[in-house]
């Protein structure tokens, strides 16, 4: 087993699972696909290779499948976004309201709702919530806006 001084952090016995730390637990493993999934989205990535825990399962990639995993992670979260500031974009068209007045309403900057609506930024669950609420009760938009900040029905 490797020591180590007591400020340096504990090293693992080779074939010590990072994770439950059972000794000579680790097997290798080759040519999975793991599914990475989001609010929905899935992503298949096939290829992978690295080891497993044969006491508790959990599995360790290597350097580059761990890299693939993580792309495909982060092109869900991209994807989600998109999806999300497309609904957001919907709704406030649907309400005539303009990027300031939903954004305004939403609490966030003059810009924000253009960064969500481009899927730049992810806004709080609340402001998906109070939109999707307004997408079925446009009626409440009244009780929200200031009467200056009303929208025109023709936008």
């Amino acid at each position: 087993m490797k020591t180590h001084t007591d400020n340096a952090p504990a090293l693992l016995a080779d074939d010590q699972c990072p994770a439950c730390g059972s000794k000579d637990a680790l097997a290798a493993f080759h040519d999975e696909t793991w599914t990475a999934r989001l609010d929905g989205l899935i992503r298949k990535v096939p290829h992978l290779s690295g080891e497993r825990c044969r006491v508790c399962g959990e599995a360790f990639p290597d350097a580059e499948s761990a890299m693939r995993y993580s792309a495909a992670s982060d092109e869900l979260v991209a994807q989600a976004r998109l999806q999300a500031g497309q609904q957001l974009r919907r709704v406030r068209r649907k309400l005539g309201l303009s990027q300031a007045e939903a954004a305004t309403i939403a609490g966030g900057g003059h810009n924000a709702f253009s960064r969500y609506e481009r899927g730049q930024a992810q806004p709080v669950a609340a402001v998906f919530h109070l939109f999707e609420l307004l997408d079925k009760h446009p009626d409440l938009l009244e009780e929200i806006l200031p009467p200056a900040a009303s929208p025109s029905p023709t936008r």
